[in-house]
This record gives structure tokens, C-alpha cells and sequence, in this order.
């Protein structure tokens, strides 16, 4: 696994292998991730990334937040609740030498509570797939505040989330056996 863009292209984060079934841990491919990101540069919406604070909900391995990180965003608050995850985030921030621009929370990402900082302009998730926990976190994540009102949601899941209000669905792919949604809240009138 790779950063496949921006300032740290190429660079290696820690093995993982095919994952961690017992971790929950199934890391977002390469061609995923690059494909991702090319929908929000190259896409009509917008590209929210560059000098964004960035929250990466069920991070995992952190590879997606580093690659924001990588394509100009400003920080990265990692939320995940495994102690696998934890020392993969951890070193491979290491390696990428932006410790001091990220934030690596043990928690919940269903139960975030009240944000008491700055609301987050990208949030990523990428939850176990199948078991619904998307869909919480993104309500936990609007009721406690860590929302703007102009964020981008990207959504990672096996089939297509059902999404909350009041963000609206506003482009949907699939990548081999995940489905990428895009979301914002909508705007009024």
C-alpha cells in the first residue's frame, strides 16, 4: 500500500498484508483511493481538499486522511477504536513526517460527542462493511458538530448507505466491490 498522489506519492505505509478480519481492518486499495480522489479533483464538485481539515471516521490504516494530507489538506483527525489501527496510523504518520499535522483519536466513530474545536470541511468513512455503522456515525458526526456547513462527505461501503438529512446524495461509483458516495448537506432554496 501507497500514497498514490500529491507531495508523498510513492510513498510506503506500514504492511498490513490483506488485511486484519479480526481488526476489522480491510484497507482501501490503491486503484480505490486514487479513484476517489480523482472524482473529487478532476469532479464537478468542487475539489474540498486543499487547506481542509479533514476527518477520517473507522480510519484503519489512516491511508486515506494521509492522502489528503498529501494533496494539500491542512490536518487530519483520525478516529478509529482498534489498538491495531492506533500503531498503523501512528507509524505511518511517522513515516510520512506529519505528526504534527494530524490528531488520532481512540474512540467510537458512532459516538463522537460534542466537537469542541473546529468543524471539518472532508470527512471520510470507510466502516465495516455491512453492519449499518456509517450511517450512525454520520448522525453522530452532524448532532455533535464536527460537520461544516459546506463539508463533502465520502462514504466507503459495500452497497449504497442510506443517507441522513439533511446531506443529499450528490454522485455515487463503484469501484469493485465498494461503492463510493459523495454527500453534502443541502443547501437551502
Amino acid at each position: 500500500m501507497r500514497i498514490v498522489g500529491g507531495t508523498f506519492r510513492g510513498l510506503k505505509l506500514a504492511d498490513l498484508g490483506q488485511g486484519d478480519a479480526a481488526a476489522h481492518l480491510r484497507p482501501t486499495t490503491d486503484r480505490v483511493r486514487e479513484a476517489v480522489f480523482n472524482l473529487l479533483i478532476n469532479g464537478n464538485h468542487g475539489n474540498p481538499v486543499p487547506n481542509a481539515r479533514v476527518l477520517d471516521l473507522f480510519a484503519g490504516t489512516g491511508a486515506l486522511g494521509l492522502e489528503a494530507l498529501s494533496r494539500g489538506a491542512d490536518h487530519v483527525t483520525f478516529v478509529d477504536n482498534g489498538p491495531r489501527s492506533q500503531a498503523l496510523i501512528r507509524a505511518n504518520a511517522e513515516r510520512a513526517r506529519v505528526t504534527d499535522r494530524v490528531e488520532i483519536r481512540r474512540g467510537d466513530a458512532t459516538k463522537l460527542g460534542v466537537n469542541a474545536g473546529t468543524s471539518y470541511g472532508v470527512i471520510f468513512l470507510d466502516p465495516p462493511y455491512g453492519k449499518r455503522l456509517g450511517e450512525k456515525a454520520v448522525i453522530s458526526a452532524l448532532e455533535g458538530g464536527w460537520v461544516a456547513p459546506d463539508a463533502m462527505i465520502i462514504w466507503e461501503e459495500a452497497r449504497a448507505p442510506e443517507i441522513p438529512a439533511p446531506l443529499v446524495l450528490i454522485d455515487q461509483r463503484k469501484y469493485g466491490d465498494s461503492i463510493i458516495s459523495l454527500a453534502r448537506i443541502q443547501e437551502e432554496g
